[in-house]
This record gives structure tokens, C-alpha cells and sequence, in this order.
């Protein structure tokens, strides 16, 4: 980078010099153009110049030159008069050059060279009515002067450009060290990951810039990663624990089968049992791999009074029970109508397992404080206070009227991760005389 810097620097500073060189010339061009209008409007206007002699001298005395300028005059080839102020070199002392000048009858310019450098002249002949000899006027600018007032410039912007070149490098590797130190932690925190598969380190970047942004996004990226191998973890291990069981039952009763049609049969039912447990529980578990993953919910506007009646509906079929409405909300939310009708279906089927055949079980929804409650109520045998949080996890199992082995322990366990994608809780309370109240509580988000 500061070489192409530097680069460009460079092209400013030989363009920039080019240009002033070229504005040299051209001010010399002018200085000899304005000089000899100058003459013509004097001679115009000298009534006492009767000859060159006159005419030449009242001249040189009349206009002074500028600085690192001279004039003289020729007259019949000879050098004749020049400027009272001292020039840097005499020319008229050159007489090669005064007689090359003196035969000029008509207005040249040229350069020649002398003590003082390269100097540029301009010729201007000289001629008075009634006076037969020949003059000139020769205008001679020290060229090497004003080059050398354009190199001192160029030296100073040359070592002006050098020096913001140094300090822009200096702040360039400065600035460049500060903004890629976030950036450099990235890249270590990255490779520290893929060497340990540890996605507990995090990036400490303090700041509002693009950088520190950059940074923030890589920690969110590692909590999401970080959260998808934990449920992926949890599946695995879930999995392989309760999936083992089954399959154990299933390899020893198939080794164990005999040729005895009914022994076959009962094995075959045995097995079937099994692999329709197996694979309610392989459902389940990833129903609740989902729940930790974007895209979970489908949200849609919902009736939360068709909501409550729909389920009672459907509830029906899981057994012969009382099935009843019991309170009915009025509202329309923002939520997902399938996965709320899973969890109370969930918490309809675990309400049939703990109540007897004509025992009373009944839905409702209401709105209350800014929030949606949903719960389903029975008046089976309720839940002790030591087991109502922990019967939210998973595998765990609470003694029903139908046995103790009915289910994978994992339906409660999907309530609340439903729940909890809504934003919102579950719980478990005494229902007014007697039995158990599932609530589901979720966030109001009322439809506009």
C-alpha cells in the first residue's frame, strides 16, 4: 500500500514539476511579448529620440528589468548601452554573441549559455528615421534562476511528501495494528476451537466499530453452535440411554424364540411393542432437538376460543373421561396454533393416565396481566411439591393409574420446550378441589 503510495506521490511530483517548467517558458514568452510592446509604445511616444543612439539609452533608463533580467543595446554590431543594475553575467562582453545578435534585422528569441547558467534572449531590432544605422535590444532572462526558485519548491513538497508518506505509514501500521488485533483474535479463538472443540471461549472486544461488530457476530455464531452440539449432545446421549433398553428386550426375546407358533406369536407382539415405543420415543426426542433450533414455531394468528374447544374436541379419543370446557378467552394472538394443540394434547394424555375412567378433565385459556394461559385440569391424585419441577425433565417418569411404564418420560418435557419457544413458562399447581392444574403461560402478542 505505501508503495503505491509512494507511487503516487511521485507522479504528483514529476507532473507538478513538468507543469512549472512549462509555466517558466511560458512566462518568459510573455515577459518578451509585454517588453516589446513596451518599446513600440515608447518609441510611439519619444519625439526627442532623433537617432538609435537617443532612443535605446532614454529606453534602458526608462524601464529597469526585472529581477534575474538584463537589458542592453547594439548598435552597428557593437555592444552599446546596458541596465544600470548589475546582472548576474555580463552578455555584452560576449563579442561572438553581440555580433550574431547585431545582424539581426528582424525580432528572435534563443538561448546561449553563460557564467550565470542558461539564458534565454529575445532580440528586438531598432530602427529611427533618418538615422541609417542599425540597433537592437536584446532582453535576457536568467533561466536558471527561476528553475532553481521551481527545484527549491519541488525540494520542499518532495520532503513534505516523504514526511506524510513516513507519518502515513506510521499511522497506517498503527491503525492497521489496532483494527486487525479484533481480527487476529478471531482467527486464534477459531483455531483454538477446531484444535480443542471448546466453544465456551468467547471474544472480548470492547468498542462500537465494524470490527467490534464483527466480534459480537462471532460470539453469537459460537452460541449458536454452541447450543446445536449441546442438543446435538443431549440427543446422542439421550438416545443411546433409552434406546438400549428396548433394544436389549428385543435381542433377548429373539434369541430366546422358539419354533412354537405361539411363542412366535407372542414374541412377534412383544417386538412390535417395542419398536412402536421406540419409535414414539425417537419422534419425541426429535421433537425436543427441534425446539432448540430456529424455525421451531410457525406463528400465525391464533383464536384461543376455537383453540380451547378444538382440543377438547380431539382430547376426546384419548379415553373415556369427562371431558370439559373450562374457561374460554376471548382473544386472537400471534403464536403457533400446532405446537400449542401438541403441548395441551400432551397435557390432555398425561391427565388421562393419572385419572380414573370416569374421572373429570377440563380445558381452558384466559388472558390475564398481559398474558395468554393455557391449562388443562383433572382430579386425579395431583403432584407433590418435591416432584413439580422435576417432573418437566426428561426421562422422568410419574406413577399413572395405567403403570408406571407408559411412556418415554418425554411428553412434559416437550410441553415446556414449546412453552419456552413461545417465551413463556409451565407449571404445575393444585387445582381447586383437588387434583392437578398444567398451565401454560406465554407472552401476549395480540394481533393489530
Amino acid at each position: 500500500m505505501l508503495a503505491v503510495v509512494a507511487l503516487a506521490l511521485s507522479v504528483a511530483i514529476f507532473a507538478t514539476w513538468a507543469i512549472l517548467d512549462r509555466l517558466i517558458d511560458d512566462r518568459i514568452d510573455a515577459e518578451f511579448g509585454n517588453e516589446a510592446e513596451k518599446l513600440r509604445r515608447y518609441a510611439a511616444t519619444a519625439v526627442d529620440a532623433r537617432d538609435v543612439d537617443t532612443l535605446l539609452a532614454d529606453y534602458l533608463s526608462y524601464n529597469p528589468p526585472d529581477e534575474w533580467e538584463t537589458f542592453f543595446t547594439i548598435v552597428d554590431g557593437r555592444p552599446h548601452k546596458v541596465t544600470g543594475v548589475p546582472p548576474p553575467a555580463r552578455l555584452d562582453t560576449d563579442d561572438a554573441l553581440v555580433a550574431r545578435l547585431g545582424r539581426a534585422t528582424e525580432p528572435v528569441s534563443g538561448e546561449t549559455e553563460s557564467a550565470a547558467g542558461t539564458v534565454r534572449y529575445a532580440v528586438i531590432p531598432v530602427e529611427v528615421t533618418g538615422d541609417a544605422r542599425r540597433g537592437q535590444l536584446v532582453i535576457a532572462v536568467f533561466y536558471d534562476h527561476y528553475r532553481d526558485e521551481v527545484l527549491d519548491a519541488m525540494r520542499v513538497l518532495a520532503l513534505a511528501s516523504l514526511a506524510s508518506l513516513v507519518l502515513a505509514g506510521a499511522a497506517g501500521w498503527f491503525v492497521a495494528g489496532r483494527v486487525l488485533t479484533p481480527v487476529r483474535l478471531v482467527r486464534q479463538t477459531a483455531e483454538r476451537i477446531s484444535d480443542s472443540s471448546d466453544l465456551t471461549r468467547r471474544l472480548d472486544v470492547p468498542g462500537d466499530d465494524d470490527v467490534s461488530a464483527l466480534a459480537g457476530t462471532f460470539n453469537r455464531m459460537l452460541d449458536r453452535l454452541e447450543q446445536a452440539f449441546a442438543v446435538q449432545r443431549d440427543f446422542v446421549d439421550d438416545a443411546g440411554h433409552e434406546l438400549r433398553t428396548p433394544i436389549t428386550v428385543i435381542r433377548g426375546h429373539l434369541e430366546l424364540m422358539g419354533d412354537d407358533p405361539d411363542d412366535r406369536a407372542e414374541t412377534l407382539a412383544l417386538v412390535t411393542d417395542e419398536l412402536d415405543r421406540m419409535n414414539r420415543m425417537v419422534d419425541d426426542l426429535l421433537t425436543l432437538a427441534k425446539a432448540e433450533q430456529p424455525g421451531f414455531l410457525d406463528v400465525e394468528v391464533v383464536e384461543l376460543a376455537d383453540l380451547t374447544v378444538s382440543v377438547v374436541a380431539k382430547a376426546r379419543a384419548l379415553g373415556e373421561r369427562r371431558w370439559r370446557v373450562d374457561e374460554v378467552a376471548e382473544a386472537r394472538v400471534l403464536a403457533d396454533r400446532q405446537r400449542l394443540t401438541q403441548a395441551l394434547m400432551q397435557l390432555a394424555a398425561n391427565a388421562v393416565r393419572h385419572t380414573a375412567a370416569d374421572g373429570r378433565i377440563t380445558v381452558g385459556s384466559a388472558v390475564q396481566d398481559g398474558a395468554v394461559r393455557l391449562w388443562v385440569r383433572d382430579d386425579g391424585p395431583g403432584v407433590p411439591i418435591a416432584d413439580r419441577e422435576r417432573i418437566f425433565r426428561r426421562f422422568v417418569r410419574a406413577g399413572g393409574r395405567t403403570g408406571a411404564h407408559e411412556g418415554a418420560g418425554l411428553g412434559l418435557a416437550i410441553v415446556r420446550s414449546i412453552a419456552e419457544a413461545h417465551g413463556g413458562v409451565v407449571a404445575v399447581e393444585d387445582a381447586p378441589g383437588g387434583g392437578a392444574r398444567f398451565v401454560i403461560t406465554i407472552p401476549m402478542r395480540e394481533v393489530r
